[in-house]
């Protein structure tokens, strides 16, 4: 059957609303797009352009591979219901991280020059003349969704949820003939071993670091080192140049440098995980600073990948042969300091437990263990970390559950999650009916005849 708006995973809305809403942004030129475009409707202080619909229904449709079935009228509705959460939080004061946010804008703006090739393509591709307007764009969709999203967690976060309730729940869905269909999934677990640098090759990084910085304190131009020598992914967008406060998404190492300095003073080398890095501030303005930053990653040695690939290759065959248990070699042997003491076991970053659904998963992730069976591990391969780091690794497939109908015994904790979604929907919802009579709508006549959930054509 095909899904509905309406009986879609709630979760799963969420993810590919994002997702619409970031490529329908980029895709619209920004404000070029009002001069244009139709008003479908208006929310306290924003906006719905009629485009917004239909690139909102696209997308929609292509991120659910079909199944979903949608009106014009159900995406206006559900698009009205973000724009009040945003204009509400506005009103309430609700606090986001700009630093966050900042830092979410240079993550996007990173990873489409990355797809595109260069800045110049992801500019004419997205309508913008220059990096600037787009960056301002991208700030304006994040800060929404983050309000968004704040508003949302605020309205629900004293609500819970009982093994009653659970159970009602799963037996309305049952005899309603709507029990969802749980994904086959998988859990992993992991060995890793790093390929690092000897301590030559770090201390020929750290000097070299200390020759930049000499350079710059006698006259050298710092923004200019930065992108010829960081290996800051970020560099050829940004020169090295970042706006900080001591809630941004920085490492520890890298925060506390920019806070123990003057206005123009350049830091000594210093650690983080992501390499060694210099750094010099710009400009003090109140509790955020502007700051220039240089990062090197020292190279390992031209030998250091097979030493690691043999190594990690005799420990996998101990393993095989039953000489030591694999969560006692995790123990003994991976250096991810995330899984080690957990014995090795993966976590999903977008569900937060240790599952994986197969028909979500990392492509590249997927091929390494689509093909094995409960208790076999992979062979060693070559991964690499979105900052350039490099390590093998074995994976061991520790349980894997085939596609079903949900169960309430073996499905628990997913038919409680839908529970408790629904229960935060519900009064999302009731709080929305609340909200909407004192706050200005107005919708385009267009759009008279739709029947919405809840009384948005008041006026």
């Amino acid at each position: 059957m095909p899904l509905t708006i309406n009986n879609l995973n709630s979760i799963e809305m969420k993810r590919i609303l994002m997702i619409a809403l970031l490529a329908i942004t980029l895709q619209m030129g920004a404000q070029e797009k009002l001069k244009i475009d139709g008003v479908a409707t208006v929310v306290g202080d924003n906006i719905v352009l009629d485009s917004e619909i239909d690139a909102f229904k696209q997308e929609l449709i292509q991120q659910s591979g079909g199944q979903i079935e949608i009106s014009d009228c159900e995406m206006l509705e559900q698009i009205m219901n973000r724009k009040l959460l945003a204009h509400h939080a506005v009103i309430d004061s609700i606090a986001v991280n700009e630093g966050e946010i900042q830092q979410q804008v240079q993550r996007k703006t990173d990873y489409f020059t990355q797809q595109l090739g260069s800045v110049e393509k992801m500019l004419e591709l997205y309508g913008f003349d220059n990096m600037k307007d787009l960056k301002d764009e991208l700030y304006r969709v994040e800060k929404e969704g983050l309000l968004i999203q704040k508003m949302q967690q605020e309205l629900t976060a004293d609500i819970d949820i009982t093994p009653e309730e659970v159970k009602r729940y799963f037996l309305s869905l049952e005899k309603e003939g709507n029990l969802p269909e749980i994904g086959a999934e998988i859990e992993l677990s992991q060995i890793v071993l790093n390929i690092e640098p000897s301590a030559e090759q770090v201390e020929k990084t750290i000097e070299r670091l200390k020759e930049i910085k000499k350079e710059v304190e006698d006259g050298g131009n710092f923004k200019m080192k930065a992108i010829l020598y960081s290996d800051d992914p970020g560099v050829t967008q940004n020169s090295g140049f970042y706006t900080i406060d001591r809630n941004s998404p920085f490492v520890k190492e890298f925060k506390e440098a920019a806070y123990s300095m003057e206005e123009g003073e350049i830091s000594q080398p210093f650690k983080s995980d992501f390499g060694y890095h210099i750094l010099m501030v710009d400009k003090i303005k109140g509790k955020q600073r502007d700051v220039y930053h240089i990062l090197m990653q020292p190279k390992p040695d031209d030998n250091a990948e097979e030493v690691v690939r043999d190594s990690l290759m005799e420990y996998r065959k101990r393993i095989l042969k039953m000489e030591i248990p694999f969560d006692a070699a995790v123990l003994l042997y991976s250096q991810d300091k995330d899984t080690r003491l957990s014995s090795g076991v993966l976590m999903n970053p977008e569900s937060g437990d240790t599952h994986f659904d197969l028909t979500r998963m990392d492509p590249e992730l997927y091929s390494k263990v689509s093909n094995l069976k409960e208790g076999e591990i992979s062979d060693v391969f070559l991964d690499q970390t979105r900052q350039g780091l490099k390590m093998y690794k074995i994976l061991l497939l520790k349980s894997r559950t085939e596609a079903h109908t949900a169960d309430l015994a073996e499905d628990y904790v997913k038919i409680m999650e839908l529970a408790l979604q629904k229960k935060k929907t519900e009064s999302i919802e009731k709080w929305s009916d609340e909200k909407i009579s004192d706050t200005y709508v107005n919708i385009n006549q267009v759009y008279t005849n739709c029947e919405f959930k809840s009384n948005w054509a008041k006026n």
